[in-house]
């Protein structure tokens, strides 16, 4: 018989069911909000791994199914794959919720497994899967110090909304997902757009307010159906004897070996050396991984006594001290932007690449969000760490630290309008100890700047570390580096501008922080980001009016919604025409926007060019190359754009009365448009009786004016007439609709003309 709560969590109603579907998990769940539905379950193995293990064999899968949206999937097999950055992100959002509160010893494999259902376009499934890991988990006999409650904030216009919608989300000032037991926060991720540090702090008392409720929930599920939780049992003494043991071996040497060293080549190698000393004395009784284990905690233990007692680190900075930092920038000479970020020993080198809108990325997800125009891809070689490994596709953590720079970058580039270019940054980690996610922030920044492109302000990132003592004393450290990160209990990520946080992150491995804690970290990482934003500003301080010569320029134009068609033609045509003979690109929008791009400036103008005279309204006055195309009694048709052709009666036709042939080339001039749209052309009134028999090459007679030569096989297209004549007709007559001495220089089929009802482009 399922077992339903339900309850009120901010302006929505949120279902949790249980007893209905997967019936042999140990822990199975449904999770509802609006029309999305998570399934999400929880399994154990019966048996650890092995003795020798030294950390929590926890898997966390998210299944997107686009079923659940009423998709099918975009790839060739037309099934799902690989899980894309999406499901990845919240895969991580749930496992740095949950581990820390697995008992510390064991090992038994633990799988949880979220599939998502069905998903409506307002209600994301992430914070229904991290409700429902907790619920699965929290019912079931797998050990698990829970429940938690998870919940999703925006601030927006002054107000703070718990679960908004992808709408609301994307709209707000700051969106971010929080997670905590009944006595503190566990885990925070988010985006944001230069926001206060006090906005942040309440949004996180916010949210916690509303995880209590669903806390209350799960509490609720588990007295009606939770079953009797396994025992671990971990043999504590014996631990602790051997970790005696080190310390009597090592005597004293440890804390020599931490004075101060700032290399972490130079302690690594003490290290190991002090670890294989041990090892060899007591290999007799312990196995290696008991001893190295052992031989951590006691690092551990030496290395936050310090912190905590005298104030000392590792490197021998003060407790809020940055790392010396440099930056440089424009290193790669046929890059588009390039910008090295050196902090310490932590060196990340950004490389910025520009390309049209159709190079933005789709997304295969069960989001509304179907593209994205900027994308930041992180890489972790192995050699950063001066370690050899297999090299894979990027991981999770890969993933999560790409995608945690971007959202710190993104409020600060300039809209697609005023900047129609797709954007990749590609940060390589080339030298690693601590912080380099937050590098590839400073270096993306650097990168961006140094290619031109008009950031708003420069952006940097800061990481925060935490260590506490079983007293409550604690130690908020600024910039930690590895070991501090390894050995420490808080990884408190922080990206912004001078005006306010973008991004934030949080892992933790405690039960919990409480606000004290959160509040002096983000105002250290407010006084430390200012510092790395004052060293980047010494390299660049605003972005490069000029971009690369490489990169490619891209023209922005608005055409009239009903030309699309003649631009496109049948079958993409005459689109896949231009594309092929100017080599740009051309993107084209439902809202007639066209961003036309390419890095050739006469075949971008060319391009441009003929874009315009496809989908313009044409005058009285404007010259055209064009084909003739039909040959009659009384005259030829001559082809100006694709699908708009004009009569060019026999007297018209000049010396070239007896010489037409289908598909020859002539330059012609619009003299009359009668009241059904048909063209009436001339050649005569450019070229007179004489003239432009060779290829039609010659210059028209002087009274035309001065003439914008462009040459295309079989002739050259002339241009209506020069400053002194402009506006007037062959004759001496006035134009019709007088002069416009500020009608911009064009391109048409054939070559330039002067734009005959003024410009188009916007």
């Amino acid at each position: 018989m399922p077992t339903t709560i339900e309850r009120v969590i901010g302006r929505e109603k949120l279902i949790i069911e249980s007893g209905k579907l997967a019936g042999q998990a140990h822990g199975s769940v449904t999770v509802q909000m609006g029309e999305t539905i998570v399934l999400v379950t929880a399994v154990m193995a019966d048996k650890p791994r092995a003795a020798d293990m030294d950390f929590l064999p926890l898997t966390v899968d998210f299944e997107e199914r686009l079923y659940a949206a009423g998709k099918i999937p975009g790839s060739f097999f037309r099934r799902e794959g690989r899980p894309g950055q999406e499901a990845t992100l919240s895969c991580r959002l749930i496992d740095r919720s949950i581990r820390p509160l697995f008992p510390k010893g064991m090992f038994n494999d633990i799988q949880v497994t979220i599939t998502v259902l069905s998903a409506d376009p307002e209600h994301p499934p992430e914070i229904l899967a991290m409700v429902g890991a907790s619920a699965a988990l929290s019912m079931s006999q797998i050990p698990f110090e829970g429940p938690i409650g998870a919940s999703r904030l925006a601030y927006a216009n002054g107000e703070y909304i718990v679960n908004p919608t992808y709408q609301e989300s994307t709209d707000s000032q700051l969106s971010m997902v929080v997670s905590s037991t009944p006595e503190a926060i566990l885990m925070v991720e988010a985006g944001a757009d230069e926001v206060s540090e006090e906005i942040i702090l309440e949004a996180i008392r916010r949210a916690h307010a509303a995880n209590l409720e669903t806390i209350d929930m799960i509490e609720e599920l588990v007295s009606q159906v939770g079953k009797a939780k396994l025992e671990v049992v971990t043999d504590t003494a014996a631990a602790e004897q051997l970790e005696a043991k080190i310390t009597s071996i090592i005597n004293g040497r440890l804390s020599d070996l931490l004075e101060g060293n700032p290399d972490k080549t130079s302690l690594e190698s003490e290290e190991n050396r002090l670890k294989d000393e041990v090892t060899e004395s007591l290999s007799a009784e312990y196995s290696a991984q008991k001893i190295g284990e052992g031989f951590k905690n006691v690092m551990k233990f030496e290395v936050r006594r310090r912190i905590l007692e005298q104030g000392l680190r590792p490197d021998g900075r003060t407790l809020a001290e940055i790392r010396p930092i440099t930056c440089e920038v424009g290193l790669l000479p046929r890059t588009h932007g390039s910008g090295l970020f050196t902090r310490g020993m932590t060196q990340v080198l950004s490389i910025v690449t520009l390309a049209s809108m159709s190079m933005k990325q789709t997304l295969d997800t069960v989001g509304p969000v179907g593209t994205k125009r900027f994308m930041h891809h992180y890489n972790f070689p192995s050699f950063s760490t001066g370690e050899a490994r297999r090299v894979g596709s990027p991981g999770r953590r890969e993933i999560g630290h790409g995608a945690l720079a971007e959202r710190a970058i993104l409020p600060a580039l300039p809209s697609e309008e005023d900047f129609p270019y797709a954007i990749r940054v590609v940060s390589e980690v080339l030298s690693s100890n601590g912080s380099t996610s937050m590098g590839s922030v400073c270096g993306a920044s650097l990168a961006l700047m140094n290619a031109g492109v008009p950031v708003k302000q420069a952006v940097a990132g800061i990481a925060m570390g935490l260590v506490t003592g079983d007293d409550g004393k604690y130690a908020v450290l600024s910039d930690i580096q590895g070991v501090e990160d390894f050995l420490g209990d808080m990884d408190f990520k922080v990206a912004g501008t001078a005006a306010g946080v973008n991004a934030l992150q949080m892992d933790i491995k405690l039960k919990g922080l409480n606000q004290e804690i959160l509040s002096q970290a983000l105002e250290q990482a407010r006084v430390g980001r200012l510092h790395i934003l004052d060293k980047m500003n010494e390299a660049i301080s605003s972005p490069s009016t000029e971009m690369s010569a490489h990169a490619p320029k891209m023209i922005r134009l608005k055409i009239p919604v009903d030309k699309i068609g003649a631009l496109i033609g049948p079958g993409g045509r005459i689109i896949r025409g231009i594309i092929e003979e100017t080599g740009c690109s051309i993107d084209v929008q439902d809202d007639g926007s066209v961003t036309v791009g390419g890095s050739d400036a006469a075949m971008l103008d060319l391009a441009r060019s003929k874009v315009d005279a496809l989908t313009r309204e044409l005058a009285v006055g404007d010259i055209f190359t064009g084909k003739i195309v039909r040959l009659t009694s009384f005259g030829v048709f001559v082809e100006l754009v694709p699908g708009r052709d004009g009569l060019v009666r026999s007297g018209d036709l000049g010396d070239l009365e007896s010489e037409v042939e289908i598909g020859q080339e002539i330059t012609v001039m619009i003299q009359e448009i009668d009241s059904q749209g048909r063209l009436n052309l001339s050649r005569r009134a450019l070229f007179g009786d004489n003239g432009g028999q060779q290829g039609e090459g010659s210059r028209p007679p002087a009274p035309q004016g001065n003439f914008d030569r462009g040459r295309r096989p079989g002739g050259f297209s002339g241009g209506r007439g020069g400053s002194g004549d402009r506006g007037r007709r062959p004759g001496g007559g006035p134009r019709p609709g007088g002069p416009r001495p500020d009608a911009p220089r064009q391109e048409g089929m054939g070559g330039r003309f002067q734009g005959g009802s003024g410009p188009r482009g916007s």
